[in-house]
Order: structure tokens, then C-alpha cells, then sequence
């Protein structure tokens, strides 16, 4: 894997590629928008996503993605989940068929409920070796070499095992499954509770609040994970607990920032039109009641969530209705 491609510009896809230069591989990092490329060029960093991280020398720069993938052995696919399809498609015929692609987008596709790797797998093909990285990890902590640790998931144990040994540096650890399906759960998911922990935050509920909010918004994610064919285990693990936790209490959160705004009363359209960046949990949150409705898995947090980002219940009153649901066991469903 010494020649990589990371597709997507955006905060992650440039921490990866970053991290993948200063390893000494020969970086490639593609970004649809050539306005981007163009500034990426000539200044070297990306300040809309990635402000004060200096790219090294190494990485080549491109709008091309015919360019981009020539001889490309890895390929990072780190587009935002509405994006992957069609820039996957468009990469399909260029890509070598035993190039590994590893998945790091967190999300699901609306229009069909499909995990990345599903998408990325229906584009390219039963035989192309696919991963999924997912995880605890800010952009901006890793590019910045902070500890971080994550889990690459993968139905084939070499292609996981190559991931691990390509990817791993003095502060970047990987953790292996076969799990792939509990790990894109976990990491869709965790985005929708991040939301309604900003608004509690924001709304002055205190930590007892965000605590709960938390660990019922683990039973949710790991009740759907289960659904659709994860395991359970896999949600206690970093994929799981672990992004949950530093995607509802860090101050680098997108969907923890999307969520305060909620709180402070105002309407989602407003937050949108001032951000540069996805918070995917807004796109996730549909979706993830749609996928819960055909599995016959209730999800009361994203439920509430629903009606809180349409602009059909104020987030106060949403935490009261979570609040004065029928009480249960606490190994229940719902």
C-alpha cells in the first residue's frame, strides 16, 4: 500500500491523508471542488477544514480522478455519505480490482438505508477488498499526531490485517473485527445522539441529563445493530461507546455544536446556513427511523430528534416526552 488515494477534501480525508504522508506513502488526496485543490496548492493548508495543519510536500494534489487513481493500491474513501455513491461510481472503472478501499465515512445513504461499505460494495463489486475505519477520532487530534485509537472492520482477515499494518503509527492504533455491520452502526448512530446531548447541554439539564442521554442512546444504536445483523459486543467497544462518548461531550463535535445551537432555540436551516462543514447526524436521523421501522426496532432518542430538526417540537419538550415514556426494565427493548 505505498501508493494511497484519499477521496474527500473535507476535515477527516485530509487528517488521513496527512497521516498517511508523514507514514511515507505517496499521497494522493482528491477533492471534487477544484476551487479547494487550488488553494490546498498554493497554500498548503486547508483552513476550511483543517485550519493550522501544514500538508507535507509529499502529497499531490488533484480534482482529477482519473489522475487521482492511477496506480492508487489504497484508496481512503472519505466523502460525505450523500456524496459517496456517485464518486465512488465515477471511480469504479479506474480502479485496479485488488486496490484495498478502505470506508471512513459515518453514515447511511437516505434514499436506501445502506451502510458505506453496502454502497461501496454494490459500486464496485463482490471481489474488491473493502474496510471500514472507524472511531473515536477528531480530524484535528490526529492530525496534530494526539493518541488515537479505532477499529477497521473487514470480512476478509488480510485485508484487515494489511489496514492495520499500512495505517498504524506511534500514536494511531487499530483494533481488528469481522464486525462491520456493528461498527458503520455505531458510528452512523452515535451522530443522532450526539445532537440531543448538545441540546441537553445547551439547555442547562446538567451531566445527570447527558449521562442518560448516553448510555440509553448505547441501548438504541446497539438494538438496531443487533437488528440488522451486528453484534452487540462490538457497540462496548471504540466503534461504539467509545465514539459516542467524545461525539457527545467534545468540544470538536459538529453534532454536539448542531445540537447547543438547537437548544438555544434556534431552527436547524439558520445553523446550516452558517456552517462550512456535515454533521451527518441531520441526514442520519431519517434514516435510522426508517431502518428501525423495517426491523421493528423502536428509537425513541432519534424519534424525539426527528421532530426536534424539522422544527416540530422545541428540544425542552422533546427531553420531557424521553423523560415520561412509560417506565421499564432496563434490559427492555425501547
Amino acid at each position: 500500500m505505498q501508493q494511497v488515494t484519499v477521496l474527500g477534501g473535507g476535515g477527516w480525508g485530509t487528517a488521513l491523508a496527512v497521516h498517511l504522508a508523514r507514514l511515507g506513502k505517496d499521497v494522493t488526496l482528491w477533492a471534487r471542488s477544484e476551487a479547494l485543490v487550488a488553494e490546498l496548492t498554493a497554500t498548503r493548508v486547508n483552513s476550511t477544514y483543517l485550519a493550522g495543519v501544514e500538508l507535507p510536500a509529499s502529497i499531490g494534489l488533484t480534482a482529477d480522478l482519473e489522475l487521482a487513481l492511477r496506480g492508487a493500491a489504497c484508496v481512503v474513501s472519505a466523502v460525505p455519505s450523500h456524496g459517496t455513491r456517485d464518486v465512488i461510481r465515477r471511480a469504479s472503472p479506474l480502479l485496479a480490482r485488488e486496490a484495498v478501499v478502505v470506508s471512513a465515512t459515518k453514515g447511511l445513504e437516505v434514499e436506501t438505508l445502506l451502510r458505506m461499505s453496502e454502497v461501496i460494495g454494490q459500486e464496485l463489486g463482490a471481489g474488491q477488498p473493502i474496510a471500514v475505519l472507524s472511531g473515536p477520532s477528531f480530524s484535528l487530534e490526529l492530525a496534530r499526531e494526539a493518541p488515537t485509537a479505532v477499529a477497521v472492520a473487514g470480512r476478509r482477515a488480510e485485508t484487515v490485517a494489511a489496514v492495520q499494518r499500512e495505517f498504524r503509527a506511534r500514536y494511531f492504533r487499530l483494533y481488528a473485527t469481522e464486525d462491520i455491520v456493528g461498527v458503520e452502526i455505531g458510528g452512523a448512530l452515535k451522530n443522532v445522539i450526539a445532537i440531543a446531548a448538545g441540546a441537553a447541554e445547551s439547555l442547562g439539564l446538567g451531566d445527570n441529563a447527558r449521562s442518560a442521554l448516553i448510555t440509553r442512546g448505547l441501548a438504541e444504536i446497539s438494538r438496531l445493530a443487533a437488528a440488522v445483523g451486528g453484534r452487540r459486543e462490538t457497540l462496548a467497544g471504540l466503534s461504539g461507546l467509545g465514539d459516542l462518548v467524545l461525539t457527545c461531550t467534545g468540544r470538536l463535535s459538529r453534532n454536539r455544536s448542531v445540537g447547543i445551537e438547537l437548544g438555544r432555540g434556534r431552527r436547524l436551516p439558520e445553523i446550516l446556513a452558517e456552517m462550512k462543514t456535515v454533521a451527518e447526524g441531520i441526514r442520519t436521523t431519517g434514516a435510522a427511523l426508517a431502518l428501525g421501522g423495517r426491523h421493528g426496532v423502536e428509537l425513541p432518542i432519534a424519534s424525539q430528534m426527528a421532530d426536534v430538526l424539522a422544527g416540530r417540537k422545541a428540544p425542552r419538550a422533546a427531553v420531557e416526552e424521553l423523560m415520561l415514556r412509560r417506565q421499564r426494565s432496563e434490559a427492555e427493548a425501547g
